[in-house]
């Protein structure tokens, strides 16, 4: 299988792919009709490339309070404000998607604050902010917030863990480069 160039980075790719990883491609292929290419950037260490996965397959579709739309949401947001095209493109295609609403996704990419949203996801998301411009600055009074917003405790872990693994996510894509699939751009519109 022929994998394009994802990063600038000249990250030779193991030849031939280890089992897990042709599998986990082949996997991606059949369910999504592409392989993510932060996957293929990745793939030069599957075991970096495994705990990426675990990481994300946790957060962004185990089990939560957060609908999966919620959590792409998040992932949006966040990406806006680091500047990550990879993420802003590929998570902006996933909103999209689940919203049944162009809108919403390019709002989410330009100012979350002029879309749509609900008191709950206007908290989830501005939560979110705050975490990246200024973590250390929340406080038990952002934390109610949220509260008041109906989520639990675990709720807010599970927001807090989302934007925490975006931030680390968006700064090392855009540091190596890393290119979103082309198809993307076409996703739900």
């Amino acid at each position: 299988m022929e994998h394009p160039k994802t990063t600038a980075l000249d990250l030779p790719l193991p030849d031939p792919l280890p089992e897990e990883v042709s599998e986990l491609f082949e996997k991606c292929q059949e369910k999504l009709g592409l392989v993510p290419n932060v996957l293929v950037a990745y793939a030069f260490n599957p075991a970096k490339l495994a705990a990426f996965g675990q990481m994300y397959n946790d957060l962004m579709l185990g089990p939560s309070n957060l609908s999966k739309l919620e959590r792409e949401m998040i992932a949006v947001v966040i990406s806006a404000q680091n500047s990550c095209w990879y993420c802003q493109v590929a998570h902006g295609a996933a909103v999209r998607v689940l919203s049944d609403k162009p809108e919403l996704g390019e709002a989410l990419v330009m100012n979350y604050r002029m879309a749509d949203l609900t008191p709950r996801e206007r908290a989830i998301l501005d939560f979110s902010l705050k975490m990246t411009l200024s973590s250390g600055a929340i406080e038990e009074a952002d934390r109610q917030h949220l509260r008041n917003a109906g989520l639990s405790d675990p709720d807010i872990w599970d927001v807090a863990a989302i934007a925490s693994f975006f931030n680390m996510s968006n700064r090392l894509a855009s540091a190596v480069g890393m290119v979103p699939n082309p198809d993307y751009h076409n996703q739900g519109r």
